[in-house]
């Protein structure tokens, strides 16, 4: 443990890789379509400079400011905290496997240097995390499973109000909060719903439909890892772009307006397909669930393609046999890092692609043995 004004535990891989946040159990409203919902604020402090232009001296001093209030804040029950400086490669790979970091906190090239003061404070259900001096001095993210957007909104804001009593932060009378993006002044939030929408993956026409109507209203359709990211298993992320000139609320509501329309377009869709394609469904879906049960080798991009058959069969009462909590869990324990710790040696340098799949194979055919199709 890490001493501080109060106690945050570090973080041990091999223990943090047997289980996800709870935000990630696939429950909630919705859950069949929203997968999850995510609200971040970005926050800079008064008396330093953006991060762009912040020396590596205040940096530090800023972190450890920061990393006490949050510590005595306890988020979500007892604090962890992991500094960018210390924190192992593979550390900093399980994070971002699990959204609590970005790519610019943390960059998958292990040969980029991490820049000083940097670190990430979460709590041991994963519904709360703050990003320190990432491209704000502070990115609080609130998560909350299924359509839970105002859940996930009550939790980041009551942690931001608590921090703004400790914190003096960079704020314009006329402008709102001031960030290092311009994008994101006024409020500093981003909302975003991570939409499963296999059906409409199946009609390209019609996705294309849902991705218009969200440019027509501000918003944008991006992949599972949201900006600059693909969409992979046919999980996309909807979110808002501009903050200025809207308050928080309006923001939310932007975002409550579309996705039901998203979610019944994408439920009517299924219906259709199994009225009208229900053998070739079926089959896709039974196709898949003996992949992932007998593989000898898988990519992950392929697995999840595979998983999101599994789900929808799930779903549409083809693979009863499967519970939705658990094909959560694996979407995430496939990805590199969580597959080195958990079939790997779990220590040293990762495994090259081709070994890395057949590990991944490995897990896949451990868990698939559990189901029963």
């Amino acid at each position: 443990m890490i001493a501080g004004r109060a106690m945050a535990y570090s973080l041990d891989p091999k223990l943090f890789v047997q289980r996800v946040g709870a935000w990630l159990q696939g429950a909630g409203p919705d859950s069949d379509v929203v997968v999850s919902c995510r609200v971040r604020l970005a926050r800079n402090i008064e008396g330093y400079s953006f991060v762009l232009r912040l020396a590596d001296d205040k940096a530090r001093e800023l972190q450890t400011r920061v990393r006490d209030v949050l510590l005595d804040q306890r988020i979500d029950g007892e604090t962890i905290w992991v500094g960018m400086e210390d924190a192992a490669p593979i550390v900093k790979l399980l994070l971002r496997e699990r959204y609590l970091v970005s790519r610019d906190l943390a960059p998958n090239d292990p040969r980029l240097a991490t820049r000083p003061g940097r670190g990430v404070a979460f709590g041991e259900n994963e519904t709360l995390a703050v990003m320190v001096n990432e491209e704000d001095h502070l990115r609080l993210q609130g998560l909350a499973s299924g359509y839970a957007l105002h859940e996930a909104f009550e939790r980041v804001r009551a942690l931001d109000q608590a921090l703004e009593r400790e914190l003096s932060f960079a704020v314009d009378p006329e402008l709102g909060y001031l960030t290092g993006c311009p994008t994101n002044v006024g409020t500093g939030l981003r909302a975003s719903a991570m939409l499963h929408l296999p059906a409409l993956g199946l009609v390209r026409s019609e996705l294309e439909k849902v991705i218009l109507a969200a440019q027509r209203t501000g918003l944008a359709v991006r992949g599972m890892y949201g900006e600059g990211s693909r969409a992979a298993g046919d999980f996309y992320q909807v979110s808002n772009q501009v903050t200025l000139g809207s308050t928080e609320e309006d923001l939310i509501a932007d975002l409550e307006e579309l996705v039901p329309c998203i979610v019944a377009f994408e439920r009517r869709v299924r219906e259709v397909l199994m009225k009208e394609q229900r053998a070739a469904i079926e089959d896709r879906a039974q196709r898949s669930f003996g992949m992932l049960r007998g593989a000898r080798s898988v990519a992950t991009d392929v697995a999840l393609l595979h998983l999101s058959n599994v789900r929808l069969g799930v779903l549409l009462g083809i693979l009863p046999g499967v519970e939705l909590a658990e094909l959560a869990r694996i979407a995430v324990q496939i990805q590199k890092g969580h597959v080195h710790m958990l079939v790997g040696d779990g220590a040293g340098r990762l495994a090259e692609a081709t070994e890395r799949d057949k590990q991944r194979a490995v897990f896949l055919r451990r868990r698939f043995a559990e189901f029963s199709s």
